[in-house]
């Protein structure tokens, strides 16, 4: 149960956080002095750079409906999506938002539900969607609030041209001893990294990863009376395990490195391995990159589970205070439609269409042959990944991989997030930052102990 007056309290914190750490309430309209049509909130990835390139000339040619793009970095457009949902400002129309948000937002009334549009339009073939993603999307009243971009699960990359030169296998499903000790053999080999992984604070930065590693070690966040976890041995055991991994064969100054960063270094040759999103690939193997044709790519690696990667979509949501719904769903329909990804993969090629949300794509032989390398294992984790109501061996009384799915979890999440990336930096230890964060997560809870 989610009390709506805990969902008000902790959704205060999080808008007064995102406050705070922007310095001011920025609820100035984005664009020029010209307002365009639909204003768009998301994060910057290059999926969503794409789609700001062909919206012109595919979208509004067909439409007439003008679009003004707010691309931001994954913290910063959390926070100002925050605050403008929060306060219903009218400032953007749509923005990306994932199945975190999606039940929290839902149920304040600050998302237009989706299931009219849905209905009438038949020619977006909503059965082609995963039912996983659809799922996560839908509010606990059953309706429909966000139909998603493009969706993920997280797999290992690897160099195969370090593997061989060192004399490395790498195993078909991995445990994190196996990627630990791996890492420390290739570690240095031609200049690069045993591995890079998400350091910077954020819980969707470091503590994405850093959750399915407690999940599959056996820990949890809370038990089932709502007392906090993070101190257990499995915790422990999990976080310890993560920052060594990284302070020993990671990627250098990992703690200021989230997920863009990451990405950046291994495309460049500067890491053997990544453990990241399945969305990442199409950019490994883009024209540019150092490593394309070099990488192999196996599924998330395991401890005590036989699964463990997550799932996630990034997922187009509109406002209720927009008076330009109808629009908003014309824009939802193109940039999530089958059309928008056979237009990407002419014009774009196909690696780089948004993938990971419709069963077509993966029939398609142009993506098939385009994506060889990974599309199978991709598939696979958007597929099969952990189950957000039981991701690992400890029972829990939350749903969710990544991340834990109570509004309170983006206030607290980030405050724990900031502590390993401190154990991280070396500025203290793993067990002081879990100590900390213990008491910090045990607060969290307690409305929901009753207290």
């Amino acid at each position: 149960m989610k009390p709506s007056r805990l969902v008000r309290v902790a959704v205060a914190a999080t808008v007064a956080a995102g406050l705070a750490l922007a310095g001011c309430g920025d609820t100035d309209p984005p664009g020029g002095e010209e307002r365009a049509d639909l204003r768009v909130l998301a994060m910057d990835a290059s999926q969503m750079q794409n789609l700001k390139k062909l919206t012109k000339e595919h979208f509004t040619a067909e439409t007439g409906i003008t679009v003004d793009y707010t691309l931001l970095p994954e913290n910063e457009a959390r926070e100002r999506m925050n605050r403008e949902f929060a306060t219903q400002a009218g400032n953007y129309d749509v923005a990306s938002v994932s199945a975190y948000e999606v039940p929290i937002y839902s149920e304040q009334g600050w998302l237009a539900p989706l299931d009219s549009y849905v209905k009438a339009d038949e020619d977006f073939d909503q059965g082609d969607v995963f039912p996983n993603l659809v799922a996560s999307l839908t509010g606990e009243d059953g309706r429909l609030y966000a139909e998603p971009f493009y969706g993920e699960g997280s797999f290992l990359m690897y160099r195969k041209d370090l593997f061989r030169k060192d004399g490395l296998t790498m195993p078909a499903d991995p445990t994190w001893e196996q990627v630990a000790d791996l890492a420390a053999r290739v570690d240095g080999t031609d200049g690069a990294s045993g591995i890079c992984l998400r350091g910077l604070p954020g819980w969707g930065q470091n503590l994405a990863p850093i959750n399915t590693v407690v999940n599959t070690f056996g820990g949890a966040w809370y038990d089932m009376d709502w007392n906090a976890r993070l101190t257990s041995p499995e915790f422990r055991r999990a976080v310890g395990f993560y920052v060594d991994l990284l302070r020993s064969h990671g990627q250098p100054g990992a703690e200021r490195m989230g997920v863009l960063e990451i990405l950046d270094s291994f495309v460049a040759g500067e890491c053997a391995m990544m453990y990241d999103a399945t969305s990442l690939a199409s950019s490994v193997e883009a024209d540019g990159s150092a490593v394309k044709g070099k990488v192999g790519y196996v599924p998330a690696p395991h401890d005590r589970t036989e699964k463990a990667g997550w799932l996630w979509t990034w997922a187009w949501g509109v406002q209720q205070a927009s008076g330009n719904k109808d629009a908003a769903w014309e824009f939802i329909s193109w940039a999530s439609s089958k059309e928008y990804q056979e237009q990407v993969g002419e014009e774009l090629g196909w690696t780089a269409a948004p993938a990971g949300n419709r069963r077509s794509l993966y029939a398609n032989p142009e993506y098939q042959q385009a994506a060889a390398a990974w599309y199978r294992q991709e598939y696979t984790a958007a597929t099969e990944s952990a189950d957000p109501r039981n991701p690992g061996v400890a029972p829990r009384p939350y749903t969710g991989i990544g991340f834990v799915g109570i509004p309170e979890f983006a206030v607290l999440g980030t405050a724990v997030s900031q502590q390993i990336a401190a154990a991280i930096a070396g500025q203290q230890s793993v067990d002081a930052a879990l100590d900390k964060s213990q008491d910090l997560a045990q607060a969290a809870a307690a409305k929901y102990r009753g207290e």
